[in-house]
């Protein structure tokens, strides 16, 4: 059994790490693929694919990665090969799995009870549950199937192909197949790239209206497939007069705040200071409210201009990506609403088309057009697509820090300093000697440095959200002075205190869950992030053999404007060499360094 990672809709793994590849994987006899799309599914496929026979490769979506769900009921294991039925419905089968199955969801959710859709997430790619499929569209007539892969020589192909080339399916179907998929494109590094490429609710929602609006006239209608480009372009009229926008709030249009996406495993914030009230005026970019995630304060700025409406949340909350924050009245129409598609039917009347970005043109059948708003607001998009990322990674040797802290056991039986606090010593001391790790690099792109500086240390909270504790003049403090503060920042940043991030390093880790390595994100003003991974064995060099020790993964996430590779390499040495030779301070010799220093 191979497991691994899959797909996208987490910004910024690129055609690397955002790819969906099920296809080729399936194209091979003897491999079973799967795809599960909830934790529950995830846990019955794999105990099914573990105590199978054949190869199996296990693709495992990666936003399920970040999933905690509470099952009342102990989890079963999962055949390979059969369908999970998400939702019963009488008007269209829509067939999907792993990351598509939650789009579908929602596009369901949209809908409402407009139209009945029976939604089949396939879960099982090799072999696949035919007879599930087929039951369904025997009983809805009508078949869409939305996958993250590329068209080309695809599952969904497959999937169609089976169903129109199957007599009692083809005599039965009232409306073409469509297919909602990725173009025969790679995934963008750009988050705005990554989600414009993929299927998202309102392609899905429009090819759901598309496939019941068809008439069942065969002579004229075609497979359809949603690649996400326009097989043909329609033409955009302005419209002949726009009404003028008015001081009257009840005329204006009403704009959803959302929170936007800010990065790869980021799910949601908390609310730090709402800076608008209801009915104070809102200029273009004015900052409207502030939020913090794991490593980062965020302001979240308008993209429009006009007067604030309510809000919808208060500071304190915990608020998710994409959740609605409150409104904004503005007299500037959308996109959407600044144009409309028109098309002239054969009698000659303007008639709603059915036509939009994200499908082929087609002549024969009209449905409304819907809004679609950018995904990253342009604040959010000009910071993240400043930073020039690089990692690498080191192992130090675990043995120094096992010692000091036995020591500190016996010296302190009830409170002794944690390994975590040394480390974060051994990170200071490290700093002292590398300047460029002092640095931060501001908004405006301007790079300072300071003699004295913060560290910052990443705080797992309830609800897998993340916050930052900071140190402040870290390098200032006597090791008892730096114990008992690193103690304190962590217990109120748990506690719900939010510190102004003004660190040059962050130190993060997830040895509580087993895991050696990882590659940390480095969010400005910080320009370094260091994740350290669990203790574990490996083979190390020692002069003409090899022995074994115990060891941890350093792996250093840094910016690139702000540091070269060399200068990233000699500090991540520097941290393994004062980690390797930690012992911990005696008060009166480190007491008279530090009041040297002030």
């Amino acid at each position: 059994v191979i497991y691994a990672p899959y797909g996208a809709y987490l910004p910024g793994g690129s055609l690397w790490h955002s790819q969906a590849n099920e296809s080729a994987l399936a194209h091979y006899p003897g491999l079973n693929v799967v795809i599960p799309s909830t934790p529950a599914d995830a846990a019955g496929l794999l105990w099914t694919a573990m105590h199978g026979e054949d190869p199996v490769i296990f693709l495992i979506p990666k936003h399920l990665l970040w999933a905690e769900h509470e099952y009342a009921k102990p989890i079963r294991a999962v055949p390979l090969g059969r369908a999970r039925q998400c939702t019963n419905g009488s008007d269209v089968t829509l067939v999907a799995w792993g990351n598509t199955v939650e789009k579908s969801l929602e596009a369901i959710a949209k809908i409402d009870n407009e139209i009945s859709v029976e939604l089949i997430d396939l879960r099982s790619i090799v072999p696949w549950d035919k007879t599930a499929i087929e039951d369904s569209v025997h009983k809805t007539r009508r078949l869409i199937v939305v996958q993250e892969d590329t068209e080309n020589c695809s599952v969904g192909q497959m999937i169609i192909s089976h169903v129109t080339s199957t007599p009692e399916l083809w005599d039965e179907l009232i409306s073409p197949p469509i297919l909602v998929s990725k173009a025969n494109v790679m995934i963008g590094y750009n988050p705005i790239y990554e989600y414009a490429a993929l299927p998202d609710v309102e392609r899905i929602v429009a090819a759901i209206r598309r496939s019941v609006a068809t008439k069942h006239e065969r002579a004229v209608v075609a497979a359809g497939v949603d690649r996400g480009r326009a097989a043909a372009e329609p033409e955009f009229i302005r419209p002949a007069s726009a009404p003028p926008p008015t001081a009257d709030i009840a005329s204006r249009r009403v704009q959803s705040i959302t929170v936007p996406v800010m990065g790869e495993g980021i799910r949601n914030a908390k609310i730090v200071s709402l800076l608008k009230k209801q009915g104070d005026p809102v200029a273009l970019d004015d900052e409207l409210c502030e939020v913090e995630t794991d490593k980062a304060v965020y302001p979240i700025q308008s993209s429009f201009a006009g007067v604030m409406g309510e809000w919808k949340t208060k500071v304190g909350d915990t608020v998710e990506i994409g959740q609605e924050l409150g409104t904004l009245f503005t007299g500037e129409a959308s996109l959407a609403d600044q144009f409309h598609v028109a098309e002239v039917s054969a009698e000659g009347k303007t008639v709603e088309a059915a036509v939009s970005a994200a499908e082929p043109s087609d002549r024969g059948r009209h449905v409304r057009h819907y809004n679609i708003e950018p995904a990253l607001s342009p604040t959010i998009m000009r910071k993240l697509s400043h930073v020039i990322p690089a990692n690498l990674q080191i192992d130090a040797r675990w043995d120094a820090i096992q010692e000091a802290r036995e020591a500190a056991k016996k010296k302190e039986p009830k409170n002794p300093p944690s390994p975590s606090v040394m480390i974060a010593w051994s990170v200071v001391r490290a700093m002292e000697k590398h300047a460029p790790f002092r640095r931060l690099i501001l908004e405006d792109d301007q790079i300072v440095q300071n003699d004295d500086f913060d560290l910052g240390i990443a705080v797992a909270l309830e609800g897998d959200r993340l916050a930052t504790a900071v140190i402040t003049n870290a390098n200032k403090k006597s090791w008892p002075e730096f114990v008992k503060i690193y103690g304190e920042a962590v217990a109120a940043t748990r506690g719900g205190r939010v510190d102004a991030m003004n660190a040059p390093v962050v130190i993060t880790s997830l040895g509580a869950f087993g895991v050696k390595a990882g590659a940390p994100i480095v969010v400005p003003p910080s320009v370094g992030t260091l994740f350290v991974g669990t203790a574990h064995r490996e083979l190390i060099p020692n002069k003409n053999k090899n022995e074994s020790a115990e060891v941890i993964t350093l792996s250093l996430t840094f910016d690139h404007r702000v540091v070269n590779g060399a200068g990233a390499a000699a500090f991540a040495n520097e941290i393994k060499k004062q980690i390797e030779g930690f012992k911990i301070p005696s008060g009166a010799a480190h007491g008279a360094a530090i009041a040297k220093k002030r």
